[in-house]
């Protein structure tokens, strides 16, 4: 016989979402007021090649998005040069190289872009989690060149930026939450962008699962879960 009483338990499909990248969905605090500024200050800037760096989800790809769109410059991983492509690489005169990591690079290929863009005037703009100044390079003088990087810091959010980001996270999926939810989060998970977002997906995918709205008490379940 079969239960008409229990309701059967709906599916969860994490289905993908669109993040903005523009310039008027950034969301400027203390913490990126000076990278900000940078891009929106290009071409004036203190070197043709800068460094954003800071911690992973801070907006180093959101920033370098805002300035590609504006600069008309290709984008590139860091992982994916290889010296035979850097001159179409440069083709525009500007470059995005994400992702700079300690060993997560050809060198040679780096130097050949670094020396190539210097030459043809282009611009590059680098992002990295680090400076690279503690960087294990064996070429000397890749290693001087890296070093010699302006580099602009992007740090951890201050409260408001947090909250907002929160916020834009959960309205990204087409959520609107309580501010009773958002400092519930607020208060209770890691002060970093990482945190924020793996919190709001998770939030989306278990309010999709148990056919519940986002609320304080489905966070506090996400979060004992978590813990």
């Amino acid at each position: 016989m079969v239960d008409r009483g229990v309701r059967p338990r709906q599916l969860a499909f994490a289905l993908p979402h669109a993040e903005s990248l523009t310039r008027d969905n950034f969301l400027e605090g203390p913490s990126n007021c000076a990278a900000l500024a940078l891009i929106d200050r290009w071409p004036d800037w203190p070197g043709r090649s800068i460094l954003l760096a800071g911690p992973e989800g801070c907006g180093k790809s959101h920033l370098a998005s805002i300035w590609a769109e504006h600069a008309g410059a290709r984008v590139i991983s860091a992982r994916a040069l290889n010296d035979a492509e850097v001159p179409e690489a440069l083709a525009t005169g500007a470059l995005v190289v994400e992702d700079l990591v300690s060993g997560g690079f050809d060198e040679r290929s780096l130097f050949h872009l670094m020396n190539l863009a210097r030459e043809h005037e282009a611009f590059v703009l680098f992002t990295a989690r680090a400076a690279p100044a503690g960087f294990d390079v064996a070429l000397p003088d890749l290693r001087s060149r890296l070093r010699a990087l302006p580099v602009v810091q992007i740090g951890s959010p201050d409260d408001a930026l947090f909250r907002a980001l929160i916020v834009k996270f959960a309205a990204d999926r087409q959520i609107a939450l309580d501010e009773s939810v958002v400092a519930y989060l607020e208060r209770r998970i890691e002060r970093s962008v990482a945190a924020a977002r793996e919190v709001v997906a998770h939030l989306d995918l278990e309010s999709l699962r148990l056919g519940r709205p986002v609320t304080r008490a489905l966070a506090a379940e996400v979060l004992r879960e978590d813990g």
